[in-house]
């Protein structure tokens, strides 16, 4: 046999960017819209004017002295001036740095001295919870105020302010973006913190690329230049799950809602800006139906799908939202060490019925980019077979390998990234979780899943959220405490919602432990914040009922 050298590829090795989505949407669709809710109604632009405030933009951060690397944050809601950020700061080579406006103000400054970010552009609505934080911001040199602020709340210093508008006005409407190596950072964000202090996230223009063109596929968002999306989820919770750059990917229109969020005004933004498709939480998703069931005449009929991810999605609520609605909520997972999408539930061709139900009420299908493996109690790789529970890990060229700046050993292991969610996969790659590590109930040796039994209360007519977790148990080790928020005007006895249970779930998982609450506490990214309800009852701060 001959034998051959390696043959070498001679295609063209042109480096995957940021700076090509914006060239891409500024030019080829041009005329594809970004709709901003505001208090009159909405404001809009087309991709061509926001790719030449970019490069306004991109002019003035070069001249306060914005470099190569350099960090600029946003502390900032879903807007036309957002995505003119997200687009100058990795195009001119700096890395793009989203504030979560929810943390706690100890970890937002803690996140932006850890980050050091040089300039932040702030939204004039959130300037007043803004300064308060500055004296601690240590590396903060410049802050870009967007809209109409109160001078008032400006202070002097050595923080220099500008005026967004007039900061951009005049300059250059082209940049000469650089040719940057697309392993180079884009932009960071840091995780919402519950356990520690938050970590953060690197994406390089190549994972966010890949990430944009993955998350396009039909078989994920299945997005195009036909859609107009509905940005809900932050820009702040791992980069809006993709939506912006996709956008300029694709030529999709943009519905950004600023800070418009709350079911009414979030349904009036809706009827004026016609997205056919949206991403948001459950609790978004909860909210806006019940505010259509209470207001027949809101209009969001142009909604067709949507994407709910960040913590599952009671099935009542997705049946209801097909069924009522003619809404197709979609089930996804991901994290934001996962840029974040991991898998998404779309049924597969030939399902239909309640067997496309079963595929649908998973957390959904792996793609090709996104490599899983489930980890048993022992450390040994279990099979794919829809029974075998252990830990999810994953790797892949859009997941990141570490933290940065902090080493976290116990979150990778031989090179996968430890997610802390515990489920099982079927042989055809869909993912079903049924708890977090941290969550899962043990009682007497054997697991019960906080979800499952959330998700069965939920669909209680009497219920809009129910919120388990374990807490401590002289003869089990554990048992489940189900804490429930009703419905406003409804009632529902303890002993009627164990006996709505019963039969759902095997009789020993059936919670002995009941407590109404006025709501679930969450996290900032809307996600239930169990160790808060675990402190609450170590703290003897619920009124608990025991049923038998």
């Amino acid at each position: 046999m001959p034998s051959h050298t390696p043959l070498l590829s001679t295609m063209q090795n042109v480096p995957l960017l940021i700076r090509r989505l914006l060239e891409n949407g500024m030019h080829l669709h041009g005329d594809s819209k970004v709709v901003t809710a505001t208090d009159q109604g909405t404001r809009s632009a087309s991709y061509a004017q926001v790719g030449r405030n970019a490069a306004r933009l991109a002019h003035a951060m070069a001249g306060l002295g914005v470099r190569p690397g350099g960090r600029v944050a946003t502390f900032m809601w879903n807007n036309q001036e957002h995505l003119e950020a997200y687009l100058a700061v990795p195009c001119m080579g700096a890395v793009i740095h989203p504030l979560n406006i929810r943390l706690f103000p100890e970890q937002l400054t803690y996140i932006a001295n850890h980050a050091e970010d040089d300039v932040v552009i702030v939204d004039a609505s959130l300037l007043s919870a803004f300064v308060p934080l500055l004296p601690a911001m240590r590396t903060v040199r410049h802050v870009i105020v967007t809209g109409e602020s109160d001078a008032s709340v400006v202070p002097g210093g050595t923080v220099t302010f500008h005026d967004y508008g007039r900061l951009l006005e005049g300059l250059p409407e082209t940049y000469e973006w650089p040719d940057v190596d697309e392993d180079q950072a884009a932009g960071m964000c840091y995780t919402s913190g519950t356990t520690g202090h938050p970590k953060g996230v690197v994406y390089s223009h190549r994972s966010l690329y890949l990430h944009s063109l993955g998350i396009s596929l039909p078989d994920l968002m299945d997005i195009s230049a036909r859609d107009r999306l509905l940005a809900i989820v932050p820009q702040f919770h791992a980069q809006a799950w993709g939506l912006p750059y996709a956008a300029f990917l694709t030529g999709a229109s943009l519905a950004m809602p600023d800070r418009f969020l709350a079911p009414g005004p979030l349904a009036d933004f809706i009827a004026a800006a016609r997205p056919n498709k949206g991403a948001g939480v459950p609790t978004v998703w909860q909210g806006l139906a019940h505010h259509v069931q209470q207001h027949p005449e809101a209009d969001i009929s142009s909604l067709k799908e949507a994407i709910v991810g960040g913590s599952s999605c009671p099935p009542s609520l997705m049946r209801a939202y097909e069924d009522e609605l003619g809404i197709r909520l979609l089930h996804a997972w991901g994290m934001t060490e996962v840029s974040p999408l991991g898998a998404l539930a779309r049924a597969p061709e030939g399902a239909d019925g309640e067997d496309a139900w079963r595929y649908r009420l998973s957390q959904g299908r792996f793609p090709a980019t996104v490599e899983a493996r489930l980890i048993g109690h022992d450390g040994s790789v279990l099979p794919w077979d829809g029974a075998s529970v252990g830990e999810l890990e994953v790797r892949g060229p859009w997941i990141t390998g570490s933290y940065y700046l902090d080493d976290d050993p116990e979150k990778f292991h031989d090179g996968w990234l430890r997610t802390g969610d515990v489920g099982t996969v079927t042989p055809d790659g869909y993912l079903t979780l049924t708890d977090r590590v941290k969550d899962v109930i043990k009682s007497g040796g054997e697991w019960i899943s906080s979800v499952e039994l959330e998700n069965h209360l939920m669909a209680h007519p009497a219920v809009a959220e129910a919120c388990v977790v374990g807490v401590p148990d002289d003869k089990w080790g554990e048992r489940p405490l189900a804490t429930v928020v009703l419905q406003e005007g409804s009632e529902a006895t303890y002993e009627e919602l164990r006996g709505f249970l019963a039969g759902k779930v095997a009789a020993w998982q059936l919670p002995e432990r009941w407590a109404l609450v006025p709501e679930v506490p969450k996290t900032s990214v809307g996600k239930f914040d169990k160790k808060v309800l675990r402190s609450r009852f170590a703290g003897g701060e619920l009124e608990v009922a025991v049923i038998a």
